[in-house]
């Protein structure tokens, strides 16, 4: 089975921010470049949600990492964020889109704007359940509301913003990882990235370990609807746990 059991994070906002900049955000600016070249092709549920979106549709992706599904309909705009700046300087190169660095607890943009907004597997990364419906209720935050006409229709009538959220699921017992529902959900998962020695007669594997809260079937569902959200639709896609959601307020 892959990835160690971790037990032992501080659960004050301090250490949890402390703990995910060790943990999270160091990380991937370390294996930027290596992890963008093993990510190029969008997950199925992610690229209908954004080719179904109107023609000039303006939204976020939070947490774009290299930027891979910029490029995925090219009759709307994108501002994507990431905390990670090397991770940025590489989706920058996918014009004519935004990108900039931001955290997800903070984001930069103004409420109440976008018709849409994608997150994808970020929200696991965050370290406390304070943490991760915060991060949620930020995204749904930057979310046109419903109209108030609408407060009766059903929530996949209504034409306010929508959110895609993915996060990885504990339930994977199929997968090359091997969790299932008994196992622990606060995990480290390994990056291995091999380089040539200096004399380039060898390699070198270096180890990173990346934080990961696993979500249990029906926890993505109950942290959006506790930051404030309505789900419009959810499911579970290679060992993913994937929600489209929409303001309450």
């Amino acid at each position: 089975m892959s990835g160690l059991c971790q037990t032992s994070i501080d659960l004050s906002p301090e250490g949890a921010e402390v703990y995910e900049k060790q943990h999270v955000h160091q990380v991937y600016e370390q294996i930027a470049s290596h992890f963008s070249s093993t990510r190029y092709k969008p997950w199925p549920v992610v690229q209908r949600f954004l080719q179904g979106l109107p023609i000039g549709s303006v939204g976020l992706d939070v947490g774009c990492g290299n930027g891979k599904y910029l490029t995925v309909n090219p009759n709307i705009f994108i501002i994507a964020s990431d905390r990670s700046e090397n991770l940025v300087n590489i989706a920058s190169q996918h014009q004519p889109h935004a990108s900039l660095v931001a955290d997800n607890l903070c984001l930069p943009h103004p409420s109440s704007c976008f018709a849409f907004a994608i997150s994808i597997a970020v929200v696991h990364h965050l370290s406390t359940r304070t943490r991760r419906v915060q991060a949620i209720a930020a995204i749904l935050e930057t979310l046109r509301p419903r109209l108030a006409s609408e407060q009766d229709q059903p929530e996949h009538e209504r034409t306010g913003g929508r959110a895609l959220i993915y996060v990885w699921a504990l339930e994977q017992k199929n997968s090359r990882r091997g969790w299932d529902k008994t196992d622990e959900q606060d995990v480290m998962v390994p990056w291995v990235m091999k380089s040539r020695t200096d004399d380039r007669s060898g390699e070198i594997s270096t180890t990173f370990n990346r934080y990961y809260h696993l979500y249990r079937q029906g926890e993505l569902e109950k942290d959006i609807v506790d930051a404030g959200g309505g789900i419009v639709e959810s499911g579970y896609e290679k060992d993913n746990w994937w929600a489209i959601a929409g303001r309450c307020g």
